[in-house]
């Protein structure tokens, strides 16, 4: 799949909301139960803008936007102003194509070029294609939380990985 990666715009927004309800909907891959409004993500994609977090996307000339990444506040307080987290999502269909990788390494050399020190991911423990995924880019297993989600009527392990840039 030849797709172009490129840093998302307010066009996209339609288009990253919907890829990211599937998620919601029928995944692990958020612990969201309800879907987004078009709304809520077009105040996160201002968030993110004015707060300097890239969000990417990735297009493919027949089906449009097939994929979104991005980096956001790790967390609030101003000790942890040098760490980022990172968020992939790939549209059902065009999973495990190499999407992934390809959303992945943008968001790495824009945290470099940001003077970021880590990047951290925090992956359900069954979605071993987004742990692989991380490992191949140097992100190291730092923690393994277990039972701190619920959806679909079962507990949820969270794993933390960490990239040290």
């Amino acid at each position: 799949m030849a797709v172009l990666i490129r840093p998302a715009t307010r066009s996209d927004i339609p288009a990253i909301l919907d890829i990211y309800n599937e998620a919601v909907i029928n995944t692990t891959a958020s612990y969201d139960y309800e879907p987004s409004t078009l709304e809520a993500r077009a105040a996160w994609f201002e968030a993110h803008a004015g707060a300097g977090y890239p969000v990417y996307v990735a297009e493919d000339e027949a089906q449009g936007v097939v994929g979104w990444s991005s980096l956001s506040e790790f967390r609030a307080r101003i000790g942890y102003r040098f760490t980022v987290e990172d968020s992939i999502y790939v549209a059902p269909g065009c999973r495990g194509r190499g999407l992934g990788r390809q959303l992945l390494a943008p968001l790495i050399e824009r945290a470099r070029q940001g003077g970021y020190r880590a990047i951290i991911a925090a992956i359900d423990a069954d979605n071993a294609a987004s742990i692989r995924l991380h490992a191949g880019f140097g992100f190291e297993r730092v923690a393994w939380l277990k039972q701190v989600g619920y959806k679909f009527g079962r507990w949820l392990d969270v794993v933390y990985m960490e990239l040290l840039l």
